[in-house]
């Protein structure tokens, strides 16, 4: 592991890192010693470790808190190398997105191409972050996820027994149904009633599928991209009664 960056902002330290070819960014509050919490954020598809979607998260679960949180970039995004295979991909379901055409299987195909490498990646990355001080080895960890992230948060949840708690959604995979069976942690799981990406039966399916004996479907209104601010604060009770 090997920081790149370390700066100090309204009471958060930011330290971006590489592990080998991993790109990520850890925050933790400044001058903070001693182990704690740590929460993965992931990001939404073609988005970067540094999105406001992880960041709005980020820095509440830190300066409310006092956990360390980390996201890394998904292969092809951020500052990773372009990703040839994904590109292929994503230019198929765009060009089937325009023509009014479903996304046929280059979906999955897409989301088994980033998962194969961003699942080890993670893995990779939880290994060398609970070896440094001011996150150890001893501490609960938590994942956080929505729409791609959510995709590959299940896959992740599931494979990672470390990880003790999640914050999940907006994904309605169907073929992720056997992989949510596995999961026996406490879940909170977003949806968003008019989400035409992701329809309300497929998403309420999935989260009948899992399998922890704690799980929260908080259902909302709108689109996609409509997700209440409030949820936030929800998900900081979520991590703060399960991680503390």
């Amino acid at each position: 592991m090997r920081i790149t960056s370390d700066t100090v902002t309204d009471g958060i330290r930011e330290q971006s890192f590489t592990i080998g070819e991993i790109p990520g960014v850890l925050w933790t509050p400044a001058g903070a010693s001693g182990p704690r919490p740590l929460v993965l954020i992931g990001h939404g598809g073609g988005q970067h470790k540094k999105g406001w979607e992880v960041v709005s998260r980020a820095f509440p679960y830190v300066t409310t808190c006092g956990f360390a949180v980390a996201a890394i970039d998904a292969p092809g995004t951020g500052d990773r190398p372009e990703h040839p295979e994904i590109r292929r991909l994503v230019a198929e379901i765009q060009e089937r997105e325009a023509a009014g055409l479903p996304f046929g299987p280059a979906w999955p195909a897409l989301n088994e191409t980033v998962a194969a490498q961003l699942i080890p990646d993670w893995r990779t990355t939880l290994d060398a972050l609970r070896k440094l001080d001011h996150v150890g080895d001893r501490r609960p960890v938590g994942y956080y996820g929505l729409s791609a992230a959510g995709e590959m948060g299940i896959r992740l949840v599931a494979a990672e027994p470390r990880i003790t708690a999640a914050v999940l959604g907006l994904v309605g995979s169907d073929w992720l149904i056997d992989t949510a069976a596995r999961i026996r942690i406490p879940v909170e799981f977003l949806l968003q009633w008019d989400d035409d990406g992701n329809p309300r039966a497929s998403v309420m399916r999935l989260f009948e599928a899992l399998g922890s004996a704690e799980k929260t479907l908080h259902a909302n209104p709108g689109g996609h991209f409509r997700v209440p601010a409030f949820e936030i604060d929800s998900s900081i009770r979520f991590f703060t009664r399960h991680l503390t």
